[in-house]
């Protein structure tokens, strides 16, 4: 597979981001198939970051195992990644910030030395300006042609940036022409190919997926790595005429957006693990009075607040459990930006078809991870029908009459010539308390146990709405991983680093993790020789919710929870112990 990978490092506050962001955007309008992943730690300053953008004539689905070009802004870069470099590959770096030699690097390693402080000091005194100069060389290297990225630095300052842009597109095509002036080159470097690409994060295609579904009402309270999906969706807020609510914190996002959506309003609210830990009671309140909602949980590394900044998929039996009682609910859980995008508009359907929350589980490598996406693949022409269809008749309004389904007629609060009454305590068709003077009393246990059963009758309709188990690869490989959410990616370069050695395997991805349909996924797991359990987190959530529904057992697990994303080349080595 003919790919070439560039990873930038330095210290945080040194631009990593915008150089790593200004390559990879740069490949995609090549046309290029890209993954870029954002490594940084949870200060403003000071500690390690890199970032690495891979781009390939062909998808790729993780950041993959090497780097062909690294730009290092210090010497603690070159000492924590240069043994990623694949032969031929080129260290990029400023003789006036640290010197380096070539038996500092391994062996096939090639130096390129460039003045980038003192490319920087023609046009400024701002240091800062070295990063034009240091992308400008990488690009070169790369194969990006140079009238590419310096539209993409344009771009990156807006329109009233001033002698800013002429000074950054100067001092990338200084860097540009130095690292051409040398004769330096990659074997691996890549032409243009096709039209650009979408470049995006898994947080803004659920921001987008949120807006395509109707949704009116985003409020949301910061947290790492979701806080991304409120700065998309407010930068866009009026185009898309969606309202953005900061709102003080998490109890009061859910508080908040519960009340929008019983008022008629498709509402979303979105947080990682420890938030969302602060949203249980009232997502509780929202199962009882059949309200539906959409919530996000970008997940990281735990418990309490972790490692902020790193990923896990260990937030699964959080939202299993999430709020007091039971209730049903949907888990969704997608594996890249265009699932993202899609489950999120299937989140804001179910949730209103069942009238139940609904719960996208990502995590922080998803979530903040760029991959470019064919526009093809995001379909904007959403329907977005109204369910509130009720007629006017009376005091017989019943909200929460007794069905087959366990979905009950929804009229708008309001609406003329109908009682409409919603309550968090436990009550009869009409919403009427049998909770307080009444409870125990046999007319009111009898209404609690049919009110129980009627709203968990919704799980039955849920496990078939929810998205089916996904076949990838031959049929009949004598491997099957099972994954789901952002694992899946490199699953699937790890797949083809097998074919390559000539090993079949195959894939069985779960988009949707409760509730479950159990012929399907038995009949799914009927077809499978060995299994290999793929999870981030250190009890394989997933996998025991199948034993514990299904009978399915994992003898043959690959589990982590280091807060680092699975690399490509760890799940070909555990695979190959495992065959």
């Amino acid at each position: 597979m003919k790919e070439i990978a560039v990873r930038a490092g330095g210290q945080a506050g040194d631009g990593i981001a915008s150089i790593g962001e200004s390559i990879s955007r740069s490949f995609s309008r090549m046309g290029l198939h890209v993954f870029g992943l954002n490594a940084y730690q949870s200060v403003i300053r000071g500690g390690h970051v890199w970032y690495h953008s891979r781009a390939s004539e062909v998808p790729v689905h993780s950041q993959g195992d090497h780097a062909d070009i690294l730009y290092a802004l210090d010497r603690q870069t070159v000492d924590l990644h240069a043994h990623i470099l694949r032969q031929h590959g080129t260290v990029v770096f400023d003789p006036e910030k640290f010197p380096l030699a070539t038996t500092d690097v391994p062996a096939g390693i090639q130096l390129l030395a460039i003045p980038t402080l003192e490319i920087a000091r023609k046009y400024t005194s701002q240091s800062v300006l070295q990063n034009a100069a240091g992308i400008g060389a990488s690009a070169y290297l790369a194969g990006i042609p140079l009238d590419i990225v310096q539209k993409v630095l344009a771009d990156s300052f807006g329109r009233k940036a001033g002698d800013v842009v002429s000074w950054n597109t100067n001092a990338c095509a200084d860097g540009y022409r130095f690292a051409e002036g040398k004769g330096l080159s990659h074997p691996r470097a890549l032409a243009k190919q096709g039209q650009p690409k979408l470049l995006m994060t898994g947080n803004q295609a659920i921001a987008l997926g949120a807006a395509a579904a109707g949704c009116k009402f985003l409020v949301q309270y910061p947290m790492t790595p979701a806080t991304s999906i409120m700065h998309w969706l407010a930068a866009h807020s009026r185009a898309l005429g969606v309202v953005v609510k900061q709102s003080e914190d998490e109890l009061a996002s859910m508080n908040m957006a519960i009340g929008a959506s019983y008022a008629g309003v498709r509402s979303m609210t979105a947080s990682s693990g420890g938030g969302f830990a602060l949203m249980t009671e009232a997502l509780g309140m929202a199962g009882m009075a059949e309200v539906p909602v959409v919530v996000v949980d970008a997940a990281r590394a735990g418990p309490s607040t972790g490692l902020p900044t790193k990923t896990e998929q260990g937030d699964l039996n959080l939202l299993m459990g999430a709020g007091q009682g039971e209730w049903p609910r949907a888990v969704l859980a997608p594996s890249d930006p265009v699932e993202a995008y899609r489950l999120t508009v299937t989140a804001f359907e179910l949730a209103e078809k069942y009238q139940t929350p609904v719960l996208v589980l990502t995590d922080f490598h998803l979530a903040e991870a760029m991959e470019g996406v064919d526009r093809s693949k995001i379909d904007l022409n959403v329907p977005v029908p109204s369910l509130f269809t009720v007629e006017p008749n009376g005091h017989d309004y019943r909200r929460y009459l007794d069905t087959e389904s366990g979905v009950s007629p929804r009229a708008f609060p309001g609406q003329a010539g109908l009682n409409h009454i919603a309550l968090s305590d436990e009550h009869d068709e009409f919403g009427h308390d049998v909770s307080d003077i009444l409870a125990g009393t046999p007319n009111a246990t009898a209404v609690r146990v049919k009110m129980m059963e009627k709203r968990m009758r919704k799980l039955k309709g849920l496990a078939k709405d929810l998205p089916a188990p996904v076949w990838e690869g031959p049929a009949d490989a004598p491997l099957t991983f099972v994954a789901w959410g952002s694992t899946v990616g490199a699953v699937r370069d790890a797949m083809k680093l097998l074919e390559e050695n000539g090993k079949k395997t195959n894939l069985l991805r779960f988009p949707g993790l409760y509730p479950l349909d159990p012929d399907v996924v038995r009949s799914a797991f009927a077809r499978t020789h060995k299994t290999l359990l793929v999870e981030g987190n250190y009890s394989g959530q997933f996998g025991l919710l199948l034993r514990g529904e299904m009978g399915v057992e994992f003898p043959f697990r690959f589990l982590k929870y280091d807060g680092e994303p699975f690399y490509p080349h760890q799940i070909v080595e555990r695979a190959e112990e495992v065959l």
